[in-house]
């Protein structure tokens, strides 16, 4: 359902949430199981955002920038690898002026998605009343 790059963006920052200073990516990648090379385009994209700042040098690392409270997972996911809605014929048929009825229909499937993940902050998820510690190892 999701790309794997927005799957590794949540884990990374569900991790972050409970962090008091700035993680390594080595720390981020094994806590994760997110592959740190792949870990460390994923983090940049964060940053980017503004979702997550770095700290080059000793002590270093990433640390969360961004209010889990307001934190959505739609934002997250928007930042590196945005949800596409269907606006016209992906298959570039000019006789489709408007989205067929199957396109139509993933489309609504896809709004549907932006929706539920636009209603969830990245802290009610880790503050949900389970045991398991979601997205990543439990310490």
């Amino acid at each position: 359902m999701l790309p794997k790059t927005a799957e590794y963006a949540l884990r990374a920052i569900a991790y972050l949430v409970d962090q008091s200073g700035p993680a390594s990516a080595d720390t981020l990648a094994e806590h994760t199981k997110v592959p740190r090379r792949y870990l460390t385009r994923v983090m940049q994209d964060l940053a980017s955002a503004n979702l997550v700042q770095s700290r080059s040098g000793p002590g270093g690392g990433y640390e969360l920038a961004a209010d889990p409270d307001k934190l959505t997972i739609l934002d997250v996911v928007n930042a590196v690898s945005p949800l596409e809605r269907l606006k016209s014929c992906p298959l570039g048929l000019k006789s489709h002026t408007s989205l067929c009825p199957l396109h139509a229909e993933l489309d609504r499937a896809y709004a549907a998605n932006e929706e539920a993940f636009k209603r969830v902050t990245i802290k009610e998820i880790l503050d949900s009343a389970t045991s398991i510690i979601p997205l990543f190892e439990s310490k």
